[in-house]
């Protein structure tokens, strides 16, 4: 009998590929997102460092100029956490979007590969039927054969 052939199997690598793809893809993402996340974390700290700071040294006495200074680049820390947390948000919402076609693509493969999976055996179950029949026929002609020797 003939070698298994699945016809859909150019389609599956194809899907494989397309799925291999959209998982390096949202992989890519998430590290943007972590690094984000690390981005935001390392401002808080240095804002949270900084007030600490601006509150000893107000204590002990500053200038204007001084203050002025500290609430400036309080400021400019507070805007760029809020800027970070509007980007996280947009990774966050591509993320989940490159997530969701990698659920799709995933969905597309397993099902071309269950139906691979189902054609396989149906295969091996004609294969497994031809060789009884073929073991069936020989004893059959080997009984003939002694019956007219013997």
């Amino acid at each position: 009998m003939k070698k298994f052939f699945f016809a859909l199997d150019t389609v599956l690598r194809y899907k494989e590929q397309v799925l291999d793809s959209l998982k390096a893809e949202h992989a890519r993402i998430l590290v943007k997102v972590r690094e984000c996340e690390n981005a935001i974390d390392e401002l808080e700290f240095q804002h949270r460092q900084c007030t600490i700071e601006f509150q000893q040294n107000k204590s002990d006495g500053m200038k204007i100029n001084e203050i002025r200074t500290y609430e400036n680049y309080l400021e400019s820390l507070q805007i760029k956490i809020r800027r970070k947390r509007e980007l996280l948000a947009r990774l966050k919402e591509q993320e989940e979007a490159k997530r969701m076609e990698v659920v799709e693509a995933k969905k597309e493969t397993s099902s071309i590969d269950k139906l691979k999976e189902h054609k396989q055996t149906e295969y091996d179950k004609e294969v497994q039927k031809q060789e009884e029949l073929f073991i069936e026929e020989f004893v059959t002609t080997r009984d003939a054969m002694a019956r007219l020797n013997g």
